[in-house]
């Protein structure tokens, strides 16, 4: 999880003025305007488990859970994007978890994977601070990442994988960085900037594996 910007673009105005009808009407917040603008305030990727590979299905996700209550129901900061897989599980579990759209969730939660092939690897999300939000939200993330039913530890696992493989690939990316010639490093300085913006995938994973290594990397990402 990172921190997206809830702008005030033209497809945000128009899912406003949609919510503000569905709710006069008492119809369904889940609109065409309200998908397209979470689509593209969350980059495409489910803002959870930040997963945007081979995903079938995409929910409008309510950050403190409605029940009922039409103002969360329809209230457009409520609203966020995510995968079927992590809106099952967060559901009204989990709250109340950080809001990423407030907060850089990657400076209170340390992301990392630890080991290799399989068996060995372990994601780890260490606190920063203190406080139920944290508490809840890294709670919310192991389950995302781990399942715990045997269809979401199948779900789970895919994720992994997508993970795995696109660490390996910004892995590969910063090594050629560093083993290129001088002339070479800037275009590819500009390809690790862009895994390590809002629209990549696992982005919170890849800021840390520099941050973890700042002496060797921090000029990629200070």
């Amino acid at each position: 999880m990172i921190k997206y910007e809830r702008l005030n673009t033209e497809k945000a105005k128009a899912a406003e003025k949609s919510l503000e009808k569905a709710k006069a009407l008492n119809k369904s917040y889940n609109t065409p305007e309200v998908n397209a603008a979470l689509a593209e305030m969350f980059r495409g990727k489910c803002y959870i488990c930040e997963n945007k590979e081979g995903i079938s299905s995409f929910q409008i996700e309510h950050l403190k859970p409605h029940k009922g209550d039409a103002e969360l129901k329809y209230d457009w900061r409520n609203l966020f994007w995510s995968c079927a897989h992590c809106n099952n599980i967060k559901n009204a579990k989990y709250d109340p978890i950080l809001d990423c759209t407030k907060v850089d969730v990657d400076k209170k939660i340390a992301f990392r994977k630890e080991g290799y092939f399989g068996k060995d690897e372990k994601l780890q999300f260490i606190p920063l601070g203190e406080g139920e939000e944290i508490k809840n939200t890294i709670a919310l993330l192991y389950e995302a990442y781990y399942g715990s039913t045997p269809q979401k530890k199948v779900e789970a696992a895919n994720i992994r994988k997508a993970l795995r493989r696109s660490l390996s690939d910004f892995k590969n990316l910063v090594r050629e960085y560093y083993e290129a010639e001088e002339y070479e490093k800037e275009d590819i300085r500009c390809l690790i900037h862009k895994e390590l913006g809002q629209g990549s995938s696992f982005v919170a994973f890849k800021r840390w594996l520099i941050w973890d290594n700042k002496e060797k990397y921090g000029e990629l990402f200070p």
